[in-house]
């Protein structure tokens, strides 16, 4: 805890937060005359601030106890509270390897803080010797790292996790939003072992509810307590609480689509490896598949005018097309497109 304290910015560790009427009574039942809310009306009531039932129905599934865990409005705003709680702008630093998802830029940026680019390997993956000696890495206190990773798709190797974890004495923000398409394990069930990690996951990607925004947060019960702190009161609506514990139900058929996904990533990956244009095939454990092809931009426009949306990566890894998997029947309509592509 005291290592903790040292980390976090200390206008954060002295911040009194805002104290809403939900914090005042935690009741359900009463005549509601505290939160200058309408008394008419079926959705006129502040949400849960703390999304008390919602973060139950998550523990039992994920083995993690309440007070460890954190939603958020998206992954999105977790990533931003991590800056907020552990830099101190124009001063601390934060590192990343690329390419990676392109929002830990823009957050470090918003918030003022130099964010240090580390290169990924051939295989794109870390290596935790690139980051020795410490020292020439002044105020660093926060490391992101993104595994299955996007765009590349790869999961990082957990030896070197593991040596940058615990080498590390700042925060590590592990994101993990695709990690249920991997037969990989979620570092969620080691978090007693790494007091500094956060791991952040998602209902966008396997859950299929990205239109809800709602990102997840694991971590120690004491920095879930400076993420409650800082966060704004009523973050989550009462109608995204409600759509998750109803999807929450339905484990069997989450995990049965999952497995479809999987199995039409390796089909497609099969078959895109036939393709004459499409020079390689790189190695996914995510729900989509990135792909160096002979030209991205003119396939990628060729693409877009048979009606099929795939993302341009050609700017941040050269010649590179990122394939998210749909249907079987929309996958099929994206290999026919291909093959009958010619430069």
């Amino acid at each position: 805890m005291e290592e903790l304290e040292k980390l976090i910015r200390p206008n954060v560790r002295r911040l009194t937060p805002y104290s809403c009427a939900r914090d005042d009574f935690k009741g359900k039942e009463g005549v509601f005359l505290d939160a200058n809310e309408n008394p008419y009306g079926s959705l006129n009531r502040y949400p849960d601030p703390y999304q008390c039932e919602l973060k139950s129905a998550i523990s039992k599934i994920k083995g993690i106890p309440a007070d460890k865990i954190f939603l958020g409005n998206g992954s999105d705003e977790i990533i931003d509270l991590c800056f907020r709680i552990f830099c101190t702008p124009g001063v601390d630093k934060a590192l990343t390897f690329t390419p990676t998802y392109g929002m830990y830029q823009v957050s470090a940026s918003a918030n003022d803080v130099d964010l240090i680019k580390v290169p990924l390997d051939e295989e794109f993956n870390i290596r935790y010797s690139d980051l020795q000696p410490w020292p020439d890495y002044r105020n660093l206190k926060l490391i992101i790292v993104c595994s299955p990773n996007n765009p590349t798709g790869n999961n990082m190797s957990r030896h070197e996790l593991d040596k940058l974890i615990t080498g590390f004495h700042g925060i590590v923000l592990l994101d993990e939003a695709y990690n249920d398409f991997t037969g990989e394990p979620s570092f969620i069930e080691n978090l007693d072992k790494y007091p500094n990690l956060i791991v952040m996951q998602t209902f966008s990607k396997a859950w299929a509810m990205a239109s809800v925004r709602v990102g997840m947060a694991f971590a120690s019960a004491s920095i879930i307590r400076y993420f409650n702190k800082m966060k704004p009161p009523y973050n989550i609506s009462t109608l995204n609480q409600k759509s998750v514990l109803k999807k929450l139900s339905s484990q069997l058929a989450v995990r049965k689509r999952i497995n479809t996904i999987v199995a039409e990533r390796d089909r497609i990956s099969a078959e895109l490896k036939k393709i004459p244009v499409v020079l390689n095939v790189y190695r996914s454990d995510a729900n989509f598949i990135l792909v160096r092809t002979a030209d991205a931009d003119d396939i990628y426009n060729y693409l877009v005018s048979c009606g099929i949306i795939v993302r341009n990566r050609n700017s941040v890894v050269e010649n590179c097309l990122r394939i998210t998997v749909g249907t079987r029947s929309e996958n099929n309509r994206m290999l026919k497109a291909l093959k009958s592509f010619i430069l």
